[in-house]
């Protein structure tokens, strides 16, 4: 009887020992739960990255994309303020107006060419807080996508903004537009530097309308259109 007992007991623990080695096999879950994995996690918001591209960043792209759209509509710099101010007063608001419409319209063709570079940049990225970015605010992964990608995204994306400017004719419109300023009496020559401007606008504008794709995401269940994204963002909705 001793005998059946032990040998019961030794097959109880190297039973308990194997489970214990399948359940350390496990991918553990933010929840202590089992199921959703940090790379699930990092997966999941790399999705909900590209769908910021696809559904948001496309946008821009169009005709108005950045003219039309109050959330990223370039605004002249505070140096060409006055010279739109003194255009208008003296009855050139038409050209004001060409002016203001040529920048934006180099954005919107700049997005357009650069739009594979976002992409790649969103493969290529890798979430060593995954968890700490689904539990953050609402544009946590937009930041966090910022902050990784924003210096090396100028540097490939300021000559395709020079490029644009020259395609859509912006650099003649403003070099007529500052010639015309500078000849005008008591006023002081401008000369600003527009394709470092308005790469700069560019791109904080294509983060403007990730993160609305972002807040789609986390905050409406409709949004999350693959089982990724509802498994993945369930987990942030009882933080």
């Amino acid at each position: 009887m001793k005998k059946l007992v032990l040998l019961c007991s030794i097959l109880l623990l190297s039973s308990c020992a194997e489970l214990q080695q399948v359940v350390n096999s496990l991918p553990q879950t933010t929840g202590g739960g089992f199921g959703v994995s940090n790379i699930d996690i990092a997966n999941g918001l790399r999705q909900a990255l590209d769908n910021g591209i696809d559904k948001q960043v496309t946008k821009l792209t169009q005709k108005d994309g950045f003219y039309r759209n109050q959330l990223v509509k370039i605004l002249l710099p505070q140096e060409l303020r006055k010279v739109d101010k003194t255009l208008r007063d003296i009855g050139l608001s038409s050209l004001a107006d060409e002016g203001l419409k040529a920048i934006n319209r180099a954005a919107e063709d700049a997005v357009k060419e650069a739009t594979p570079i976002f992409v790649n940049a969103v493969k290529q990225i890798t979430f060593n807080d995954a968890k700490q970015i689904l539990l953050g605010n609402n544009d946590a992964a937009t930041n966090y996508l910022k902050g990784k990608t924003n210096s090396a995204l100028y540097a490939k994306f300021n000559p395709v903004i020079n490029n644009s400017f020259s395609k859509v004719g912006a650099d003649k419109i403003w070099s007529s537009i500052i010639t015309k300023y500078n000849a005008l009496p008591l006023t002081n020559n401008v000369n600003p530097d527009l394709t470092d401007y308005v790469t700069q606008e560019a791109l904080k504008g294509v983060y403007t309308m990730i993160a609305v794709e972002e807040k789609e995401i986390r905050t409406k269940l409709s949004s999350r259109t693959t089982d990724l994204l509802r498994r993945v963002f369930a987990l942030q909705d009882g933080k």
